[in-house]
Order: C-alpha cells, then sequence, then structure tokens
C-alpha cells in the first residue's frame, strides 16, 4: 500500500525534530517506544492503521517479536506513524490511540486493538460512520466523545504525523507500509517481514 508525499488535510510537510538515542539511532517528538530505548538493536517499523499488510504483520509477526525480544529488552522498538490511504481516517485512529495523553503501553495495546477493528472501522464507506466506530471503540477505553473528536481534529498531531512522514521519505525512502528499519538501515527483501527473517536479522545484529 504506497502513499504520496501530499500526507493529510492537505497538510503542508514540516521537519521531524530529531534527538539522539543511546543506540546512536535518530528518535522524533512523539515517538513511542517498547523495549530498551539503549539496547544494541533498534527496530522501527513505518505503518498504517489503514494497511491491511501492516494489519497481518500486527496479527502473525508481531506477537512472537514483542514477547522475544522487547518485553525481554534485547531489542528497543518503536512504530512511527505512515498514514496510507484514506489517509484522514489513517491518522483519526492513530490519534485516537493517543487520546487521553497515553503512555507507550496504553498506545501499543490500543495499536493492537485498532489492526483488529479496521475492517470494521472501514466498513461504513462514510466519514460519519468512521466518526461513529471510532467514538464507540473510545468509549470502550473510557474516553468521552468529546476526547475522540478533540484528538481527531488536533492540529499539532497533523504536524507530527506529517513531519514522521517525511523523515521517512528523506532517511530511509520509506513510500509504503510496513517498513522496517534496523539500526538506521531499511530492511528489504521478501523475507525482513515474517518471522524467520526478521529474528535471524534481529539475531544477527544482537550477536
Amino acid at each position: 500500500m504506497t502513499v504520496s508525499r501530499r500526507i493529510i488535510l492537505g497538510a503542508s510537510a514540516g521537519s521531524a525534530c530529531a534527538v539522539l538515542c543511546p543506540s546512536g539511532a535518530a528518535a522524533l517528538e512523539g515517538d513511542m517506544t517498547l523495549g530498551d530505548a539503549s539496547a544494541p538493536a533498534q527496530l522501527v517499523e513505518y505503518a498504517s492503521l489503514t494497511c491491511p499488510h501492516c494489519a497481518a504483520f500486527h496479527a502473525e509477526v508481531f506477537p512472537r517479536i514483542k514477547a522475544e525480544y522487547i518485553d525481554a529488552r534485547r531489542i528497543g522498538f518503536t512504530l512511527r506513524e505512515f498514514p496510507t490511504p484514506p489517509m484522514p481516517v489513517s491518522f483519526a485512529m492513530f490519534q485516537l490511540a493517543r487520546c487521553g495523553g497515553a503512555n507507550a503501553e496504553t498506545y501499543f495495546d490500543r495499536v493492537g486493538i485498532l489492526f483488529q477493528e479496521q475492517r470494521a472501522v472501514l466498513s461504513s464507506g462514510t466519514g460519519e460512520g468512521v466518526r461513529a466506530a471510532l467514538i464507540n471503540i473510545g468509549a470502550r477505553w473510557g474516553l468521552s466523545e468529546d476526547q475522540v473528536v478533540a484528538a481527531m481534529m488536533d492540529q499539532e498531531g497533523v504536524t507530527r504525523v506529517t513531519a514522521t512522514v517525511e523523515d521517512g521519505h528523506q532517511r530511509f525512502d520509506v513510500h509504503g507500509t510496513p517498513a522496517l528499519v534496523l539500526n538506521d538501515r531499511l530492511l528489504e527483501g521478501p523475507t525482513s517481514l515474517t518471522y524467520a527473517g526478521l529474528s535471524a536479522t534481529l539475531n544477527a545484529a544482537l550477536s
């Protein structure tokens, strides 16, 4: 699933605010990270909550990677928000995951649920249907309708995500999702998104 540089709601591209992680990998403002941010292997995923390939990766591969590498604090894992069509829906879903000042653990739990709900959210085919679906999901998390709507309309979020996408384009030539970057190197090849291929790559980086 590909994405153009003209991202959400016509927002103009911004420059990413980067800091240096202990591992040497550049972190962006708003990054959500699990595991050990100072580990020798830092894995970044560029993902979209409306991308079916991302949903499949998070259903079939990510749980094992999380259990064996992230929760064991052998690596650091960061998810970067990279909306794909319908981009406003993907952005709104990411904003819902962050709603209420969610910490990293809450954010990743919500992202997992939103991938599971992807088809249901998109099935209405209308903006009002998507809005209602996200409000209902937010209510399950104890979020009010006003909180959810405010998060979906947050212009600071637009600026953050636009900067993240622009950074992915410029530094790693990311143009589709899911895309994995290990220690500032884009992983390529047919097995890079499989458990066998990814675990072998991680083991090599940790050896």
